[in-house]
């Protein structure tokens, strides 16, 4: 039987754990060979790739810090090089940082603003120039774009809500080459960043409609959506998979 993404390469950014991680198991499982970033954890990379290698498909682990530039770049190249073409780029890599606006120094500022916005547009911008016609972008959001429930968000929100600009900007940019470009705004999910039994969990059980967290193969399945064949005509859309975060 053919699988969905037969044939296809996909890169994951920030894919050693959490959504990423799921991310990448579940385009592999559908058929694509996969390339993941990390910034840190090389074993946990590693652990994936390998899961990835187990379900049939290629893999690769590349380091790269999104707050770097040449990073960013190089792991692009770096895919096309391995695996001879880029056709899913899903824009994962992120870092948060929450606190009063007074109070978060520019240090923080710059971090999560250089990864989660320019590190996405500068993926994106490099992807470009390799993904075949029907090629897919998918960017990572947050759900708190749409609804911010507490205090203390304003630098996040403000790093995601720029994909959303992004991603229309870029679906009517590549749309002429046949290449969509989608915004996912998960909710509260359950990582290791933000476990479903942390000290905040109650309060984001409350924000949503249905009371609990997100598993990541839920987000995962529709990121999958979007990079397959049934993803073709959903281009320029923010999906919220959020158990109702936002209602």
């Amino acid at each position: 039987m053919i699988s969905p993404l037969d044939g296809k390469v996909a890169l994951v950014t920030g894919g050693s754990r959490g959504i990423g991680a799921a991310v990448a198991l579940r385009l592999a499982e559908d058929g694509a060979d996969v390339a993941l970033t990390y910034r840190q954890d090389g074993e946990r990379a590693e652990q994936v790739v390998a899961r990835v290698k187990a379900a049939g498909r290629r893999a690769r682990a590349v380091r790269a810090d999104f707050a770097d530039a040449a990073d960013v770049r190089a792991a692009v190249a770096d895919t096309v090089g391995a695996f001879g073409r880029l056709d899913i780029l899903v824009n994962n890599a992120g870092v948060g940082r929450l606190g009063p606006i007074g109070e978060l120094p520019l240090e923080d500022v710059d971090q999560v603003l250089a990864v989660n916005v320019r590190g996405a547009y500068l993926a994106a911008q490099a992807a470009s120039e390799h993904l075949a016609e029907g090629g897919r972008i998918v960017h990572i959001g947050s759900c708190i774009t749409e609804r911010v429930p507490f205090p203390g968000g304003t630098l996040y929100a403000t790093s995601k809500a720029a994909l959303t600009g992004l991603s229309k900007a870029l679906a009517r940019e590549l749309g002429p080459r046949d290449i969509t470009s989608n915004v996912v705004q998960p909710g509260p999910t359950d990582t290791d960043m933000n476990p479903a039994d942390g000290p905040n969990s109650a309060a984001q059980h409350g924000f949503t409609a249905l009371g609990r967290f997100a598993e990541p193969g839920e987000i995962a399945a529709t990121v999958a959506h979007l990079a397959g064949g049934a993803g073709a005509y959903i281009t320029g859309a923010s999906i919220a998979v959020d158990g109702g975060h936002a209602a």
